[in-house]
């Protein structure tokens, strides 16, 4: 494999939708409220893919340079644990990845607020700040939280509360409580997305020290943590249906729910870690389908 490819295969191209789940829903409480910008949008789109990657090469370093990705591990293998990148080599990577982090961030910041209005563009330089620290500190450094059970809680937050948002206000100045139901229901769809890849990686993390949520409580309790999280997310999507739309279109979106129970089916059935990796992707695509179904519902709404 050459080195392109391996640093492709780093990136984890099969992440990037998820990630960007919490901007297409974001833009489509903007629209739903009257406001759009393409700039915005695209820029939104562009710094969530390069978060999303950073975090990707720093949880490949992390966990390579901890050796929890290890031949216990079930699923693809990981650029240091294949040898494809050096420690040195990723960690120049992820300092990269900062780099053009902190360009994207300034330039969304300007686009959206300028430089007239100190407060935003503070408070918004602050959470980009902060975005970038919780997608190194995942899996890097001695306290890196993801080993203590925290990574739940830092998902829900950044991919759901976070982007979902924080991407509104970029466009309209401006939150309603109304928009805090997709954002979390995108949060939740989000958590469930690592829920799944812990409990795929329950018997690894468990061996290696990496003392996820999963393995705190235990694969049983896991699971049904699992539906609880699924649960509550298609109630957030009912509730704000029923509220933001007054017509037939208010139905369309709860249509991302349908492979979605047919996954808990799935889960339910399963009992051996690594039968879950295949539902990665399709909870992952799930929760991206709910994103596009909301921003064709809320410009269907206009």
């Amino acid at each position: 494999m050459t080195k392109v490819k391996a640093w492709v295969s780093a990136a984890r191209l099969r992440t990037l939708p998820l990630s960007v789940s919490g901007i297409i829903v974001g833009t489509a409480l903007a629209i739903y409220y009257g406001k759009f910008d393409s700039i915005i949008f695209i820029l939104a789109l562009v710094t969530t893919v390069a978060f999303q990657v950073t975090s990707n090469f720093a949880n490949d370093y992390g966990d390579g340079v901890k050796g929890t990705d290890n031949d216990d591990r079930i699923g693809p293998k990981r650029a240091i644990q294949s040898g494809l990148l050096n420690r040195l080599e990723l960690k120049q990577g992820i300092i990269v990845a900062i780099g053009v982090d902190v360009f994207l961030v300034l330039a969304l910041i300007y686009v959206a607020f300028g430089i007239e209005n100190g407060f935003y563009p503070l408070l918004f330089l602050f959470l980009g700040g902060f975005s970038i620290w919780a997608a190194v500190r995942y899996t890097v450094g001695q306290k890196a939280y993801g080993y203590r059970g925290l990574g739940d809680v830092f998902v829900f937050i950044f991919f759901g509360i976070l982007s979902v948002m924080g991407c509104m206000f970029l466009y309209t100045k401006f939150l309603t409580w109304l928009s805090v139901l997709p954002a979390i229901a995108i949060g939740l769809l989000s958590t469930g997305v690592l829920n799944l890849n812990n409990l795929r990686d329950y018997n690894s993390d468990k061996k290696a020290g990496k003392n996820t949520l999963v393995v705190k409580m235990g694969f049983s309790r896991g699971k049904k943590y699992h539906y609880i999280l699924l649960l509550f997310a298609l109630i957030s999507v009912i509730i704000f249906c029923a509220i933001a739309f007054e017509n037939w279109t208010a139905i369309l979106p709860l249509f991302a729910f349908v492979p979605i129970v047919i996954h808990l089916r799935k889960v339910y059935k399963t009992t051996k870690p690594e039968l879950f990796d295949p539902e990665l992707k399709k909870l992952a695509l799930s929760a991206f389908f709910l994103a596009v179904l909301l921003y064709v519902t809320c410009n269907n709404f206009l």
